[in-house]
């Protein structure tokens, strides 16, 4: 993979402050490419990430992806930013626990809500915008993370396996429409991934059940899940268009 394999491209990385989007934003940028970094909330977290970026032309990107509205001035700020959009990474997610059996109805309705509105719709959205965005330039690539929750299920965030379920479903959808016209569409669907998300279930008292899940005995590192993002965004290998790749250590197969 050659130090300038993006040179002249441009990215949206959605929560791209911290964990997998971090790792992707610093690697997209030192293979030459340009960053709209995103973030929601977090500013002193994404300014950190940004001053780390190799090269320059990038910039910070800041909005709910759960919003509609906003979602599209996200794009529409990232592709003015840096002169058109070729890449977009959609990264944001949240996890909330909601189990059935313990959660009050106003706790269930607002995590459903919530999690369907970042997780899923939020994506939606994004690639409505993006999509053009792309088709204008003559195309692109999309590459979504999901997780393997949208396949083992999700007993503590049934919200969060379902809107992963969607998300992989999305692409899938995606891929089939928008390959004739130059943008190609993958995700990656992780397991456990050293990030602040995963934090408590690695360092609980359930860590050590939780990295024996996969035989390596640890969780991804969020470079690891970012060279694969970033060879599905590189356009090497466009015919994986519309797969959902496994990237768990082995700790759920399918």
């Amino acid at each position: 993979m050659g130090e300038t394999e993006f040179r002249g491209k441009g990215a949206l990385v959605t929560g791209g402050g911290r964990g997998i989007g971090r790792a992707v934003a610093r690697l997209f940028s030192e293979r030459g490419g340009r960053v709209a970094l995103h973030y929601r909330a977090n500013r002193g977290e994404a300014e950190r990430t940004f001053a780390s970026l190799a090269e320059e032309g990038h910039l910070l990107v800041q909005g709910d992806v759960g919003e509609a509205e906003e979602a599209r001035r996200i794009v529409e700020e990232a592709a003015r930013g840096l002169g058109g959009l070729d890449v977009l990474v959609n990264n944001a997610g949240v996890f909330e626990e909601h189990r059935i059996d313990e959660a009050d109805w106003e706790e269930w309705r607002r995590a459903w809500e919530r999690t369907v509105a970042v997780n899923l719709m939020g994506p939606a959205h994004l690639c409505f915008w993006a999509a053009r965005r792309m088709m204008e330039k003559g195309g692109g690539r999309i590459v979504n993370v999901s997780s393997r929750g949208a396949f083992r299920g999700e007993p503590f965030a049934p919200a969060y396996g379902a809107s992963k379920a969607g998300l992989n479903a999305l692409t899938g959808s995606l891929a089939k429409a928008l390959a004739p016209r130059g943008v190609f569409v993958a995700c990656v669907a992780p397991g456990f991934v050293e990030t602040d998300m995963a934090e408590p279930f690695l360092h609980g008292p359930e860590g050590d059940a939780v990295r024996a899940q996969s035989p390596l005995g640890r969780p991804a590192s969020p470079e690891e899940i970012a060279e694969l993002i970033l060879f599905l965004a590189s356009g090497r290998c466009d015919f994986a268009t519309g797969a959902v790749v496994d990237a768990n250590g082995a700790s759920y197969l399918r």
